[in-house]
Formats: structure tokens, sequence, C-alpha cells
């Protein structure tokens, strides 16, 4: 971890589905002069790819250092690792089993860099969770991905954030059919931990205040319209409150919840699935929204939009988004580093510091 906060990071960024709007939103976003002052931006895919998609959006010209390898960068412009040696056609717009296997392409080689320490943090552009499918890759998304490839047994929670509202997720990419069933009180109650932790850590939230949104609608109406109010996520608040000193609130019924906007009275809001989410998230802040998977040593975030298929390849693509998922990464990175050294514990180094002129310390004695 590069612990001075006055170095500038080396940001890795996937180019994503390629028929999509992930290189265009990726270049709209590094050439801009103010990114340079921040980060060393890091682009995984390929020179032909990258010409592709600046030439059909038309994009501005600006210098991009090409290397075989993320050790090999320039720290005065974008650097581009030319890690896709596949024929890729690109046909913009259009899903593909090969710009799924472009997409994985860059995520492993990133992925590969981050676990080595040759780039600070990861932001990915968007891939398509259908065609990325392979022997290779067989998760649901880049959240589950990345837990298997970097968690080393820790939990990732999806949180979509803004610098003002946060929206994380009890269950991920799940068919909603299966949602009633895959939640549980300790389920839930691990969420709440892993939330908790990240908002004090991640982002620097001393005491945050948890808001848990409920299944079903009205909040069940006391059983009338279900049950798992009562006898799951009530209990899983109460339990956290009391054992794990989580300040947690709810359940809320979401409609009203967002309705009145009393998100605003807290940190972070506990979703019990995707849509329930980040449907409000989107439609409050889907410009400047980005997609954090917390619970991981490592820090990944994305732009909190799709591939943008129907979009792709007219250079009208918004990287605003894009823009804030590097920025967030960066601030996240930090804010862990600022936490760490805050909170570590003082005695190893009071002890080694003592130790070395062979001096018993007595603490129960004041100098």
């Amino acid at each position: 971890m590069n612990e001075n906060n006055n170095v500038r990071l080396k940001v890795g960024i996937t180019i994503g589905d390629t028929n999509g709007i992930g290189t265009e939103v990726a270049l709209k976003a590094v050439c801009a002069p103010e990114m340079m002052d921040l980060c060393i931006p890091i682009i995984y895919g390929s020179s032909r790819i990258v010409s592709y998609h600046r030439n059909a959006c038309n994009l501005p010209s600006f210098q991009i250092n090409h290397t075989k390898s993320a050790e090999n960068i320039k720290d005065n412009m974008p650097n581009l690792v030319e890690c896709i040696n596949q024929d890729i056609k690109i046909e913009m717009g259009h899903p593909s089993k090969q710009a799924g296997l472009a997409s994985f392409t860059a995520l492993e080689a990133a992925v590969s860099d981050l676990k080595a320490g040759i780039i600070d943090v990861l932001v990915t552009a968007p891939i398509s969770k259908d065609n990325i499918q392979s022997e290779q890759f067989h998760f649901p998304g880049h959240t589950e991905y990345l837990e298997s490839a970097t968690g080393d047994g820790s939990k990732a929670m999806m949180i979509l954030c803004t610098h003002s509202l946060r929206v994380a997720l009890a269950t991920i990419h799940m068919p909603l059919s299966q949602v009633p069933t895959a939640l549980t009180v300790e389920g839930i109650r691990e969420k709440l931990r892993l939330l908790n932790a990240s908002l004090k850590r991640d982002f620097n939230i001393g005491g945050p205040r948890i808001a848990v949104l409920s299944l079903n609608p009205h909040a069940g109406e006391n059983g009338v319209l279900g049950k798992e109010e009562q006898e799951i996520i009530q209990p899983a608040i109460q339990l956290s409150l009391d054992e794990d000193g989580v300040q947690c609130f709810g359940p809320y019924a979401a409609d009203g919840f967002f309705g009145s906007r009393q998100y605003r009275r807290f940190d972070a809001i506990l979703a019990m699935y995707h849509d329930q989410g980040l449907a409000p998230f989107k439609t409050i802040a889907m410009d400047e929204g980005v997609n954090f998977t917390a619970g991981l040593p490592i820090v990944r975030t994305s732009p909190d939009h799709g591939t943008g298929y129907d979009i792709a390849g007219q250079g009208i693509a918004n990287e605003s988004s894009m823009r804030q998922a590097i920025y967030t990464a960066i601030d996240i990175y930090r804010n862990r580093i600022r936490y760490d050294e805050a909170n570590q514990n003082p005695l190893p180094k009071l002890f080694q510091d003592r130790g070395r002129d062979n001096v018993k310390l007595d603490l129960t004695k004041s100098e």
C-alpha cells in the first residue's frame, strides 16, 4: 500500500465491454488535465480497440503511453497496457462473446497487477454479465469475481455511493424469486457489520447511522403482506444494535422512505435486493453515482451505469460517473490509510522503541 497521501496513485482502468461505452468514458475521463494532477491513469486494453473508439466517437487527440507492462509507465501522461492480444471484432452496440472475452482479458490483467501491488486501485468499466461468461469467468458480476480473486475469505458488499448518498445491498445479482429465502437474520447482521465498518474506514464517518429497508410493501403491515420483516429483518436490526454496536434503524417501507427524502437523515441504507436500492439511487444520482466493492482488501470502483449499447460509438456517453469512480477510489484508498494509522495499537511501537535500550517497561508507573 502506498502510504504517502501526497503521492499520485496508480489507477488501473479496465475498458469493459468493447462494444459498449466503457472505452469512450474511460478515455474522456483520463484526458482531462486535472486528472494527471491527481493520479497516474493506466488503461488495460489494446491500441487497436482504443483507436477504434477514439475515431468512432470523434474524441480529441491526446498522448497515451503504450506499454506491455504497468511496471513501465510514464507518470506525465495516461498509459495503456497492451494486454488484449486476441483479434477482437468490434461491433458497436451489439453484444458478442468476443467483446466479453476482451473485457475479461483486461480485467484479469488489471486484477493481477492490483494483487501484485503494481497499481494501487482498480476502476472497472461496465461489462456484459452474459457475454463475459466462460470457463474462467462464471460469476454473476464484477463483485463476486473480485471476492473470489482477491477476498482471501473476506465477503464483498456492493455499495452505490455519492458524496451524500450510500446504498448497500443485502442480496446482489440474484433472481427476485430467490430473494426471500436468501434473507436470514445472521446474513443481514453480517451485511450491517460490513457496511458499518466500511462507513468508518472507507468513508471516514464516525458513528454512522444506517437505515434498513423492508422486503414487502408497507413493511409487511404487521404480517398481513409478508412475515419477513417480523421474523428476519427486525430481529437482525435488534441484534445488530444490542450485540454488534451498529446504529441501524427500520425496517422502512422503500417507497415512502425515498419519496419523503428520509434517506437524508442517514449515512447509508441497506436495501434487501438489487432494484429496490439501485432504482431510486440511479434516479437521484445517475450521473455522479459510483459502484464500490466494500469488504475486500483491495479498492475497486466502477461507474453506476451499464454497457450503454444504445449509444455506443456515438460520442455522447457521459463520463461523469467514470470520473467520480476514479476520484472515489482514490479517496477510499487514502481514507483507509488514515483510519488504519489512527486505530493501530500503540503498544507494539512503544515496546519496540523502549526495547532498544533493553529497558524493562513497567506500565504501572508514570514517567
